[in-house]
């Protein structure tokens, strides 16, 4: 059992590590951490001495002033380091750098010395460090204006503004569920060497304009009209996933549907979609729920089209449970983001009829269905 903390952990990198570790509760126990400890020098004193391993992440990305992005990375290696020695501790430390590194700006000099800095602490303290050069990041709950350009993209045309590119450079890049994979990979299997620097590899080249092309088409197509994108491609899945974050999911849905009804009775369109996957149909008994469990690659929707119910999400990591009332006589859809979990009740009287579509075949083996109750 590794116990493992990490600096940053409400951040955008942190939070989807903070998760995946959660998830090996047989091999990592997690040490929780507050941005408050680096103002705090006996809680964080006491958090490095409950760790056998921190992933430094903490860091400012973005600021108007480059020299205080400088200035507070620097100031946050040094803490931590400081409050490793003055206990004794020593932990594998993970320290997040930058491809920017290589760059003349401000936050990549911070990024460079502050690598330097925890190299020169372990090899002091004979303790094990990792320095991770890190390319462009993207995924789910990025911040706009400040993690990453899709990020920017995403919230822009789905809140009605006008993206505007800056430069059209090409960009290499690395889904977060990726890399925090690659960082688990690390702090389990750390490499021979006490002192390494590793570099991770992008996943993924592509210039700025086919990025916002790409999200444009998912505006128009998926979120104006319904239909599902092609999703066989792994980096245009990423981005799919990390574009429907960006939803005001509590307004959106349900979305209606059309009805069409004649002497034969009723038909309804579902899910369109420019791929495969997989529909279903289920029935429900009063009172029953299913689900409570979420998913970290797959897309799903739930369209109701007989009974009444209860659909339930909650983004995992946090306690805002989003509750959308649905009746086959106004046949609606809800759509399930990755890291939501999410269940379905028959809240009537009479048996649910559900259609659920996925975008992947069903596979039992599959590691991508996570149970956690709403």
């Amino acid at each position: 059992m590794i116990s493992v903390g990490i600096t940053g952990q409400p951040g955008f990198i942190g939070t989807h590590l903070f998760n995946l570790l959660g998830l090996d509760k047989e091999n990592i126990r997690l040490v929780p951490f507050k941005d408050e400890y680096f103002n705090a020098p006996e809680q964080l004193n006491q958090f490095v001495s409950d760790c056998d391993c921190i992933v430094h992440l903490a860091a400012m990305n973005r600021h108007h002033e480059p020299q205080l992005i400088f200035e507070t990375n620097i100031g946050l290696v040094r803490q931590l380091i400081n409050a490793m020695e003055l206990t004794n501790s020593k932990p594998h430390v993970l320290f997040s750098s930058s491809t920017q590194e290589e760059r003349d700006n401000l936050y990549g000099k911070s990024k460079l010395e502050g690598r330097k800095l925890l190299e020169e602490w372990a090899s002091r303290n004979n303790a094990r460090f990792t320095g991770l050069i890190i390319p462009n990041v993207f995924g789910p709950f990025g911040r706009p204006y400040y993690n990453s350009v899709v990020a920017t993209f995403s919230h822009q045309l789905l809140h009605d503004e006008v993206p505007f590119i800056d430069v059209n450079g090409q960009m290499k890049l690395i889904y977060v569920q990726e890399l925090v994979s690659e960082i688990k990979n690390l702090i389990v299997n750390p490499t021979d060497e006490i002192v390494t620097t590793v570099k991770i590899k992008h996943t993924s080249e592509s210039y700025v304009t086919e990025i916002l092309e790409q999200l444009a088409e998912y505006k128009k197509n998926y979120a104006d009209q319904g239909i599902f994108p092609d999703l066989t491609n792994p980096f245009k899945r990423n981005l799919f996933n990390t574009f429907v974050c960006y939803q005001d999911i509590a307004s959106h849905y349900p979305v209606k549907l059309k009805l069409n009804t004649d002497q034969r009775g009723s038909f309804v369109e579902t899910v369109k979609l420019s791929s495969g996957g997989q529909v279903s149909f289920s029935t429900t008994k009063p009172g029953i729920t299913r689900g409570n469990h979420f998913h970290t690659r797959k897309s799903e929707r739930f369209a109701v089209i007989k009974g009444k119910a209860l659909i339930q999400l909650r983004k995992i990591g946090t306690s805002e449970v989003l509750n959308f009332e649905l009746s086959g006589d106004e046949p609606a859809y809800v759509d399930m983001p990755v890291w939501y979990t999410h269940n379905i009740t028959n809240t009537g009287t009479d048996d649910l009829y559900t259609i659920f579509w996925i975008s992947e075949f069903y596979n039992p083996e599959d590691p991508d269905t996570f149970f956690e109750s709403v």
